[in-house]
């Protein structure tokens, strides 16, 4: 039997172990930011430690869920996928496997270095230079894995879940590649190699592209093919996807400066970032709309399929965060929404709406197929995870909208002589109910993981090698 399934077969292997992987940093980041964020209710939380204070463990919070989290299910899902539409292995078993290992090595030395202090203090590149160099090895072997893939495929189409797959890498590289361009001084520190308003420019040309490219980009790759799969309908316009594309990736790029309004970067630059972030959410809506569409026929299944549900959600965040970036980006609404609890609130409203909820989607739909089961060990716990993934999201956004605004309006508020009418802790504690919601919502959106790692384990531990084997040929056998 195995020499008949070898030659066609998917290399399933690689997509498993990141679909776990996934769940486990899932469980780990978030429950790390509900720590953080009980951190700002309760300040003895940081036990008087400098490792374990809020300043050490809010970056590792964040490359926790953006890269250990999300760059897992962005690889589990691209592999799966570049496989099965292209009806092809992937090139290399041996390049795929290095991917998955260096990974995790990054994501641990990411654990060791952040608590002790070691950070470039750039945003979302907070890794050392030899985390960094090790990071762009494993990125640029996992381009090569994917590229490869698509060149030897079996079918002549290039479906377009690859074509948001293929940009999310080669664009991410050049990010990170430019960004972490340094002038080392020590194994754990380095200079950057920009100086000033430069420096800063180039920071958040990659900060918010990580966002555009790495946690955008990426996932709308997964959008377009899980999407269609679970309703079992095709996606709506096929052209639209097309138009879909390359407007997304000619406007996300210019996006960044809408993060230094009112700072020492050059005005022009300023209200570039600002034009290009309003133009923005057509592309972002054009998405939005195709994923939706596609359940045009479908819409009574979410009566029944909690997937489909996360999916459809998912969709709903993606929508309502980036028609909440570009008004955000407006000068004169950022003169209010800048610095405070709001900017948090919309960061959270299309990471946990938006990429958490697809991915969670995306992982339920895969895991049963990967271990050669029919469906998940439990639709009743998905339908609870789902529940506590959508109130948590909905507590977590309302809870930084309120303090958001109250923080603003508290900071600008002024007397007849021109003296502020409150001092800053005075909007802390004002503040401080907010806090409260925010950390019970992360609890809820945390607990749902918890969940989500039983339900995984319980299909896993039913499934046995040679039927996840087995699943394998059958893909390759019905792949479309």
């Amino acid at each position: 039997m195995s020499t008949a399934i070898s030659p066609t077969a998917y290399n399933y292997k690689v997509v498993r172990q990141f679909a776990i992987m996934t769940v486990v940093w899932g469980i780990l980041g978030m429950g790390l930011g509900v720590f953080i964020a009980s951190q700002l209710v309760w300040p003895e939380l940081n036990f008087g430690l400098a490792w374990t204070s809020f300043g050490r463990l809010r970056p590792l919070h964040t490359n926790l869920v953006i890269f250990a989290f999300g760059g897992c299910a962005l690889f589990a899902t691209s592999y799966y996928v570049v496989q099965r539409t292209c009806q092809t292995r992937l090139i290399s078993d041996s390049l795929a496997a290095f991917t998955f290992w260096g990974w995790q090595a990054v994501i641990v030395g990411a654990i060791i270095t952040l608590p002790m202090g070691f950070t470039t203090t750039k945003e979302y590149a907070e890794l050392e230079w030899p985390l960094a160099i090790l990071l762009a090895i494993v990125w640029v072997t996992y381009g090569l894995v994917f590229f490869g893939t698509i060149v030897k495929r079996k079918t002549k189409h290039i479906y377009v879940g690859n074509w948001f797959y293929g940009a999310f890498i080669v664009v991410t590289a050049m990010l990170h590649i430019v960004n972490h361009a340094s002038l080392p001084v020590s194994f754990f520190k380095s200079y950057s190699a920009y100086s000033g308003a430069t420096d800063a420019m180039i920071q958040w040309w990659y900060g918010h592209n990580a966002v555009g490219f790495f946690l955008t980009t990426g996932f709308l790759g997964m959008m377009y093919y899980f999407v269609p799969k679970q309703a079992e309908r095709p996606i709506y316009s096929y052209r639209l996807s097309i138009v879909h594309f390359w407007a997304l990736i000619t406007l996300y790029i210019w996006a960044g400066p809408h993060h230094l309004h009112y700072t020492a970067l050059p005005d022009w630059a300023q209200s570039l970032g600002m034009a290009m972030s309003i133009i923005l959410l057509a592309p972002s809506w054009g998405g939005m709309i195709n994923g939706m569409m596609t359940l045009s026929g479908a819409w009574h299944k979410l009566r029944t399929d909690p997937i489909l549900r996360f999916l459809v959600v998912s969709l709903a965040f993606y929508g309502m965060s980036t028609f909440e970036g570009p008004m955000m980006a407006i000068k004169t609404v950022n003169s209010l929404s800048h610095y405070t609890d709001w900017t948090i609130g919309h960061v959270h409203a299309g990471a946990l709406g938006w990429v958490a909820m697809i991915s969670i989607g995306a992982i339920y739909h895969m895991i049963p197929k990967l271990f050669g089961r029919t469906q998940m060990h439990s639709i009743a716990l998905i339908n609870t995870h789902f529940w506590l993934a959508t109130i948590g999201t909905v507590l977590y956004i309302a809870s930084m909208w309120v303090n958001g605004i109250t923080q603003g309006l508290m900071w600008r508020a002024i007397n007849d002589d021109g003296t502020l009418t409150y001092s800053f802790v005075e909007a802390l504690q004002a503040s401080h109910p907010g806090f409260i919601v925010r950390a019970l919502g992360g609890a809820f959106f945390a607990s749902g993981m918890l969940f989500m790692a039983y339900n995984v384990f319980r299909t896993v531990r039913a499934s046995n090698p040679v039927e996840a084997e087995a699943a394998t040929k059958i893909a390759v056998v019905g792949a479309h």
